[in-house]
């Protein structure tokens, strides 16, 4: 991937587009927010403490409070910002609607199998009054974890030759055959009609760019849409 492709996904750019449109999805989604009872109990299944920074709803935000979970819980940064470990796919610890929105912005397409998807799916459902679960398009022509055109169509066997022998976005060249199976494999991007099996009760929304639908966000719960 060339180093002007790279700047141009760069989420830790608050300037590059990747961000840009994270902003604007944000900006919908803090609409949606805003008319619900203070403060919003907030779970965010995969994020991170840098994304809410960028948000500007680190700390500075005190009528809400976010909880991100990971597999690895990330250090706890800012005061309304909590952080804990988890499986999206399980989340025990958590009870039956005890956060107000569950939220999560290109997690689920990580999940390896369809199946883990439909489990992640189930818990979010479970714990959240109302959520919002954002994935990219399987049907949108550029890949936008390996930044190859139609990457998702292409054979497994092609994909991994490829990623042993080059960069791929922020991965490879990676030498070893089962390690580059293992990333290919990670990443399974879903179509709407998936999406709309997961999440049946929830309003799908299409990010468009240039006229194409980038990604899904199925929301569902908030009371304004």
């Amino acid at each position: 991937m060339s180093v002007g492709l790279r700047t141009f996904a760069d989420v830790g750019n608050p300037d590059s587009f990747s961000n840009r449109m994270r902003n604007r999805r944000f900006e919908i989604f803090a609409g949606l927010i805003e008319p619900l009872p203070k403060p919003v109990r907030i779970l965010d299944v995969g994020g991170t403490n840098l994304f809410w920074r960028q948000r500007g709803w680190a700390d500075e935000n005190r009528d809400v409070e976010v909880t991100v979970v990971n597999l690895e819980a990330e250090e706890q940064e800012f005061e309304n910002i909590h952080t804990a470990s988890g499986d999206a796919t399980g989340m025990p610890q958590f009870a039956e609607k005890s956060f107000d929105v569950v939220f999560s912005n290109s997690v689920i397409e990580h999940l390896f199998t369809y199946e883990n998807q439909k489990k992640m799916a189930s818990e979010v459902r479970r714990i959240g009054k109302a959520y919002w679960v954002q994935t990219p398009n399987f049907w949108f022509p550029m890949e936008p974890h390996f930044h190859v055109p139609g990457w998702q169509w292409m054979p497994k066997s092609m994909r991994v030759a490829l990623l042993r022998r080059r960069q791929c976005g922020w991965r490879g060249p990676v030498k070893d055959k089962a390690d580059a199976r293992r990333y290919v494999d990670e990443v399974r991007l879903m179509s709407k009609r998936e999406l709309r099996a997961c999440f049946p009760e929830a309003t799908l929304w299409g990010e468009k760019f240039y006229g194409l639908t980038k990604s899904w966000v199925a929301r569902h719960g908030f009371g304004n849409g």
